[in-house]
């Protein structure tokens, strides 16, 4: 249910944002945005996912996590639904990145580089991150990889443990990694949307 609840959430994000765009509540910029985010999450998200099912499924030692509840789907069916979903999580959560830059950075956002944006944008991916993997351990859904002796492997290492389940260097370094090629990306896109603020206010307003 955990699994279902997570990879029905990701399509429910996409639609939202969908409809919002339709209905003129966000700009295209801030709807371009969105899919940026969705297409940087599958980069990371279809290679955790074919090597946790390489893991599975034959000898491949390198798994990114492990699976404690039995999944709706395996094999290949597995990859796409779970990289899929996960990605328009991804989109969702870039956005929300870029929410705490429109609320706590000053105007214009996005025209030349900024310290600021890029740590607003670095802060909120870590913190978000941290409960994402917080709320995996804690309803014992999946973990990330530590080896066969849970201490670490060559491309991930436990940071600290929560009630005996590891928060791991491997997702957070996706998170520093991801929201700095972001905010280059949205640097370049955002000089073709001169007439168009970043905006958010009409998404909340339904008045």
């Amino acid at each position: 249910m955990f699994y279902i609840s997570v990879w029905s959430m990701g399509v429910i994000i996409a639609v939202i944002v969908t409809i919002l765009y339709k209905v003129k509540r966000i700009n295209k910029l801030v709807w371009y945005i969105y899919w940026i985010g969705f297409g940087l999450g599958c980069v990371w998200e279809f290679w955790l996912s074919v090597a946790n099912e390489l893991y599975i499924f034959t000898a491949y030692p390198w798994p990114a996590s492990v699976f404690h509840a039995q999944r709706p789907v395996e094999g290949v069916l597995a990859i796409f639904v779970i990289a899929i979903t996960h990605s328009l999580w991804d989109g969702g959560l870039f956005l929300l990145c870029v929410l705490f830059v429109n609320l706590i950075c000053k105007e214009p956002y996005f025209e030349k580089f900024n310290w600021k944006e890029l740590i607003v944008l670095l802060v909120i991916g870590q913190i978000q991150e941290f409960i994402v993997e917080l709320t995996s351990i804690s309803n014992n859904a999946w973990e990330f990889y530590l080896g066969p002796d849970g201490t670490g492997t060559w491309y991930n290492v436990p940071l600290f443990f929560i009630g005996g389940k590891a928060i791991t260097l491997l997702p957070q370094l996706i998170w520093v990694t991801a929201p700095i090629a972001f905010y280059f990306i949205v640097l370049k896109l955002k000089p073709r949307f001169q007439e168009e603020k970043l905006f958010f206010e009409r998404a909340f307003s339904l008045v």
